[in-house]
């Protein structure tokens, strides 16, 4: 299902970068209404462009709405980012919006806020083993993990842009990646791009060649471009030899762009060698730039724009005491519940679409992408 851009009610202001909130109000203090309420906002690292436009993108339009706002980057530091939520519930926060580093370490810190009558809304990433989680904020991320295969197939030839089949039947040898264990998110991913990939791996359509099929052993702890970059070299050293890779499942851009590195220091990328077929997501800067150069092949854009949007929308909801909207409340069981989502479309984007996608949308100027 493709759901229809949100309306921007709620953004009206231009995206103007201010400085970060903050109040000197104890819980004792907080206001009785919602006018100026403070809204917690934590995000998991600066690294990570996606999460710097995230983070500005909430601060914006809640203050444009009137809000005080404490926006705090963890820098993929659990116990920073188990403080400075402790912090902002000293401060009074009415509203909680996380990005959690890692979605099981927060159980006490949310226990807290709901103690304080507190809403929590996790952002992106569910929160889980808690109780204390009111609403979540993400896209569908299972078909992020169906798009990454599906690009991944489409790249090699085996089915075409419509999903009717291509002419390529391999085999193909292809090498698996997941994002981090710690984000729940990553399982999603990976459920969602096998439920593509593995029909085909059982009918020898595609070979696994290291027979790393396994979610743990191919996960990379804090999607760590590094740690992606090294498991590449390793496999490229212990594996293929002579063999050619075609494809490289990869969940994340960051994770691509040291998997490239690795396939270049191996001879990838010349005339007689190109590139595997490698996917992506979050539409990064440097990702898009690769793929308009021919190295990556595609990546899974996700609007943080909307999903800020979503985000805001919810937390003016529960700050004027009414009900959030929600589109989904049977898949994200965390635990100890299942908690009521807003899932977003995600967009595959390659070369042929990627100007319509992400530039005339106004997401990033043709000037960035050069």
């Amino acid at each position: 299902m493709r759901f229809p851009r949100l309306a921007t009610a709620v953004t009206a202001a231009a995206l103007v970068l201010t400085g970060c909130g903050s109040s000197e109000k104890t819980i004792d203090q907080r206001p009785a209404s919602a006018d100026g309420a403070l809204v917690g906002v934590t995000m998991p690292t600066r690294s990570s462009e996606r999460w710097i436009h995230d983070g500005d993108n909430i601060r914006e339009a809640l203050e444009e709405l009137g809000y005080e706002v404490d926006l705090q980057y963890a820098e993929n530091d659990i116990p920073t980012q188990a403080n400075q939520i402790e912090n902002q519930i000293t401060k009074g926060a009415r509203v909680l919006i996380v990005a959690s580093i890692d979605g099981t370490a927060l159980t006490t810190q949310l226990r807290r806020a709901a103690d304080n009558d507190i809403p929590v809304i996790s952002y992106d990433r569910l929160i889980r083993d808690s109780p204390n989680v009111d609403y979540y904020a993400s896209f569908d991320n299972f078909e992020v993990g169906v798009q990454q295969a599906t690009s991944l197939l489409t790249g090699l030839g085996m089915i075409k842009p419509d999903g009717s089949p291509g002419e390529a039947t391999g085999p193909f040898n292809i090498e698996l990646f997941a994002g981090s264990p710690d984000d729940n998110n990553a399982t999603f991913f990976f459920d969602g791009a096998m439920s593509v990939l593995s029909e085909h791996i059982d009918a020898g359509h595609l070979v696994v060649r290291s027979g790393q099929t396994d979610f743990r052993t191919i996960a990379i702890l804090r999607w760590d471009p590094a740690t992606a970059q090294r498991r590449m070299e390793d496999l490229l050293t212990s594996t293929y030899g002579g063999a050619r890779v075609d494809g490289v499942l990869s969940p994340y851009d960051g994770l691509s762009i040291g998997i490239l590195s690795a396939l270049r220091s191996s001879g990838y990328g010349s005339g007689d060698q190109p590139y595997p077929v490698v996917t992506g997501q979050d539409a990064e800067v440097a990702s898009v730039k690769s793929i308009v150069a021919g190295e990556q092949y595609s990546t899974i854009h996700k609007d943080t724009r909307e999903l800020a949007e979503v985000s805001v929308r919810m937390a003016d909801a529960v700050l004027k005491g009414e009900e959030p909207e929600v589109n989904n409340t049977e898949d994200y069981e965390n635990g100890e519940k299942t908690v009521p989502a807003f899932l977003l479309e995600p967009v595959i984007v390659n070369k042929d679409n990627y100007k319509e996608v992400l530039v005339d949308s106004g997401y990033y100027t043709a000037d960035q992408l050069r």
